[in-house]
């Protein structure tokens, strides 16, 4: 019996690498996906793109990602008795060649790039390599090799074998999770909150948010056709909050509708007020549609309910920090095209911004 020990725990190593193999191919491609979504950039946080000329990249960077997931499923599919014998080797023997260049090009990445991530799974992979990546992928090089020529995968034939099985596993785990420099990236991750006024969303993001929100619906009716195709005239942000402007109408006159949209990720709070257009003066209870032209405008909100919630802005002096560079931003952003309204002359603009400013009950 204590004989026949060696021979089950060499067969409980073989037969957890090829589910290991898997989840460790596909989650690196959906890491690396999540990536791309997020910057709109095939070739950012992939690492050992950054050893190739740039128009290289993009092509390289799509390789990696589709060579991964055609590796991953292909083990899944090779896995059992349907692809038993030769393309399961040739199969394993891939994510074998896989693994073993991915050792030469992080041992490259680190003599030419010290200070890049492996981006092995995108955005988690921003540590410079170190001895505990290039480790990492040897042990799950090896891991592929040992695989080769290997039996369909088969289940346990008993409790013990079953246990041995599961200790082999958790034992891999944990040398892989301490060879993993992202474990401790996405622990930092789950116990840290970004403050609000530091938060990133980009301005595509708060126009979502806003076109998807109740007080949108409510005063899209001033915008003309119901909103659509609307283009905002100023755009700028101030701590945790984004201003949208647009412009509209109603009886006749012109006016101004103003978004106060918080900058959350998920379900961000939007506040509104409708402002007319020459006088700055906030129109209460604005009509859902456009009235008739001889409808009487309701009286302006009282001085104590002006700016209650939101913070003020000196617009006499320069804006300092983050919040005047996201103002910058968010005005260069729409005036690089999304609406011409947007050059208007400098110091018109502040005029119109100080008036809407010190009026709005958002």
């Amino acid at each position: 019996m204590p004989s026949a020990v060696p021979g089950v725990v060499l067969d409980a190593v073989r037969e957890v690498q090829i589910p290991l193999l898997t989840v460790m191919l596909l989650g690196g491609c959906g890491a690396k996906g999540l990536r791309v979504m997020k910057t709109r950039d095939m070739a950012v946080g992939l690492g050992p793109t950054g050893l190739f000329p740039l128009r290289l990249r993009r092509p390289i960077a799509m390789a990696m990602c589709a060579t991964e997931f055609g590796l991953g499923i292909a083990l899944i599919v090779t896995a059992g008795s349907f692809g038993a014998g030769t393309p399961a080797t040739i199969v394993r023997a891939g994510v074998s060649v896989l693994f073993l260049i991915a050792v030469g090009a992080l041992i490259e990445l680190r003599e030419r790039r010290p200070d890049a991530g492996c981006g092995c799974f995108g955005d988690l992979s921003k540590t410079p390599v170190g001895a505990r990546t290039i480790t990492r992928s040897a042990v799950l090089a090896v891991a592929a090799l040992i695989t080769i020529d290997q039996p369909p995968l088969h289940m346990p034939e008993s409790g013990r074998a079953a246990a041995v099985w599961i200790t082999v596993l958790v034992a891999e785990v944990l040398l892989l999770a301490g060879l993993s420099p992202e474990l401790g990236e996405a622990l930092v991750r789950l116990g840290y909150s970004e403050p609000c006024e530091i938060r990133r969303i980009s301005v595509d993001r708060t126009l979502a948010a806003l076109t998807g929100s109740a007080p949108w619906r409510r005063h899209a009716s001033l915008l003309g056709e119901g909103g659509r195709g609307a283009a905002p005239i100023d755009i700028w942000r101030e701590g945790c909050w984004r201003y949208v402007v647009y412009p509209g109408e109603t009886g006749g006159h012109a006016v101004h509708v103003a978004f106060a949209v918080y900058l959350r990720s998920r379900r961000a709070q939007v506040r509104a007020a409708v402002l007319d257009a020459l006088t700055g003066e906030v129109l209460t209870g604005a009509p859902r549609s456009r009235p008739a032209p001889d409808r009487e405008i309701s009286r302006p909100v009282p001085e104590p309910a002006r700016f209650r919630h939101l913070p003020e802005l000196d617009v006499t002096r320069p804006m300092a920090g983050l919040g005047a560079r996201a103002s910058l931003d968010d005005r260069a952003a729409v005036g690089a095209g999304r609406n011409p309204g947007a050059a208007l002359d400098h110091s018109e603009r502040l005029g119109t911004v100080a008036r809407h400013r010190s009026s709005a009950p958002f």
